[in-house]
């Protein structure tokens, strides 16, 4: 693939040895924790391919858009609405993050106890290894923690075009005003990136096309309800961490042909572990390509995730926005409303989430729930202890696990997954 891309690659400013470094670590870490899965679906071909592609032919897909005058937004968060972006004909895609990279350079303009996800943001722009930063035509930061907030005021002296969007913190009439003002205002600037107007036509379009997406999803997540699990929590993990990268459309057919593949196999009592084995469900922070550590962690130690209430997961796509009408100003207050349930733990005080997190455990049969933060997350973290206790109290139990992007702790946590599961038995 070197060889092949090489070319593109050095024209979009990334450090070619950097990032042969990258694929190789990427591609060795895919082999040894995904291709060595036994019983995967043979749909799960599809998301091999666009592994092995992430920063080849998709980059080429959009390096090509681009000399067509269509543009690239590139955006950390599932507050960012990808109806608008549609609308206007133009592509969203998730930015890198999930690894550790040039941290010596990330330490010199963040401090040490940031949490891995910007640091791991900003190290892979300082390392100049994301293509996909590098041919975003607008990079979206959004103020969803404080940690976020200051460190866009010295990721826009490392970017050409970032835009930051404001969200609200409260549940209120005043916060939903927010955030309708700043989608309003989000709309406005996509329109004059892409010198389209998003009329009302083109943003049921981009309504459209994203709902599918969604709904795809949401038939996949139903579909790991049964027993035994049709699908590893990993795959299905990754076909969460490919909606951010790939084309919607194409994406959308790839997910309902592997949901026909798991329909069949539910029908004949396949599955890729034995019936009874423990069931668990992922809660907290999210997990962005490649980080796969706890999942592989769980999953090796006998145990089915069967679900993720994350950004990267459930979170991130549980509803559809719906429009009560076909005027412009019905539809983006649909986009409001959408956006508006997100149960994210920046939110004070957050109910939502626990009763979300209940809901799925008992729709999936979840014996247990593992709660991921990231080092130095303060909102999940804040959030862990009392989604602990609350769980606890209707008898699900719940391991809380804290950790980063490296590999140093797997033994440890192998150590605890294990005792977490013989407590289940």
């Amino acid at each position: 693939m070197a060889s092949e891309h090489e070319a593109m690659w050095r024209e979009l400013g990334l450090d070619l040895a950097a990032h042969d470094q990258l694929l190789q670590v990427l591609g060795d870490g895919y082999g040894q924790i995904f291709l060595s899965q036994q019983e995967r679906p043979e749909g799960m071909e599809y998301f091999n391919f666009v592994m092995s592609e992430v920063h080849g032919l998709r980059i080429k897909e959009l390096v090509d858009g681009k000399a067509e005058g269509k543009k690239v937004i590139g955006s950390f968060c599932v507050f960012v609405p990808e109806e608008i972006v549609v609308a206007a004909d133009a592509t969203l895609v998730g930015l890198c993050t999930g690894a550790d990279f040039a941290t010596e350079l990330v330490d010199q303009v963040l401090p040490r106890n940031t949490c891995a996800l910007i640091k791991s943001a900003f190290g892979f722009k300082l390392g100049k290894v994301c293509p996909y930063m590098e041919s975003a035509d607008m990079i979206v930061g959004e103020n969803t923690c404080d940690g976020k907030k200051k460190s866009y005021e010295t990721l826009g002296t490392l970017v050409p075009n970032l835009y930051v969007m404001d969200l609200p913190q409260v549940k209120s009439s005043e916060g939903r005003a927010l955030l309708a003002a700043e989608y309003e205002r989000f709309k406005q600037a996509v329109e004059e990136l892409t010198g389209k107007e998003i009329t009302a036509e083109r943003l049921a379009h981009g309504i459209q096309v994203v709902n599918a997406k969604r709904e795809a999803l949401h038939r996949l997540y139903k579909l790991r309800a049964a027993d035994p699990a049709p699908i590893s929590g990993l795959d299905a993990l990754l076909i969460n961490q490919v909606s951010f990268y790939d084309d919607p459309v194409r994406f959308t057919q790839s997910v309902h042909k592997i949901c026909d593949e798991l329909e069949a196999r539910i029908a004949a009592g396949q599955g890729v572990a034995p019936q009874g084995t423990p069931r668990l469900l992922f809660s907290g922070c999210p997990m962005a390509v490649p980080n796969w550590k706890l999942p592989w962690v769980v999953e090796s130690s006998g145990a089915v995730v069967v679900g993720e209430e994350s950004c990267v997961g459930e979170r991130g796509t549980r509803n559809l926005t719906e429009p009560q009408g076909q005027d412009l100003a019905s539809m983006m207050d649909a986009i409001v409303e959408r956006y508006w349930k997100i149960d994210c733990a920046v939110f004070t005080p957050n109910p939502d989430r626990q009763e979300h997190v209940k809901q799925m455990a008992a729709d999936y049969k979840a014996q247990g729930v593992i709660h991921y933060g990231l080092q130095f997350c303060q909102p999940y973290q804040m959030e862990a202890l009392p989604l602990e206790k609350n769980l606890e109290a209707g008898g699900l139990p719940v391991l809380r696990v804290d950790t980063d992007y490296g590999m140093e702790d797997v033994e440890q946590l192998k150590t605890r997954v294990e005792a977490f599961l013989e407590m289940l038995a």
